[in-house]
């Protein structure tokens, strides 16, 4: 496996304090740069930017595509991570009260690709997954 360089999301919020806590507070990921109209976060090393975007009512709801018996919201955005930090982040999103799309469980099990995965929403809607593998040479595995 090579080594990761960070990836650069940008994605809309309609509320950047509610993303400033939510972000900053709840996953912890330390802020960066910000202005009026967005804000830069540290999501375990890679760059995330909320940017403020007013809610359209008349969106469409989420997509969902059907993965090991779950409604997976699509699109979503996330990071793969080690087995205890993942463990760790399911916990302390609970104690938050986070409420999942798909709660922390493990997909494929016995199978290649086994990983654990969690769902949940920002309070702008947008999708998060994140995961695990306790083989990480299964990330990419057929």
């Amino acid at each position: 496996m090579t080594t990761l360089t960070p990836f650069h999301i940008a994605f809309p919020v309609d509320d950047l304090a509610a993303a400033r806590h939510f972000y900053g507070t709840v996953l912890g990921c330390p802020e960066g740069r910000s202005s009026d109209e967005w804000i830069d976060f540290d999501l375990f090393g890679h760059q995330i930017v909320a940017h403020l975007k007013p809610r359209d009512p008349n969106a469409a709801p989420a997509h969902r595509n059907p993965v090991d018996g779950h409604d997976v919201p699509v699109p979503h955005f996330g990071v793969v991570l080690q087995p205890a930090d993942w463990d760790a982040l399911a916990e302390k999103l609970k104690a938050a009260g986070v409420k999942f799309v798909i709660e922390p469980y493990t997909r494929f099990k016995g199978q290649v690709g086994e990983q654990s995965t969690m769902f949940f929403l920002d309070p702008a809607g947008n999708a998060l997954e994140f995961k695990a593998f306790a083989d990480m040479s299964q990330l990419f595995a057929k």
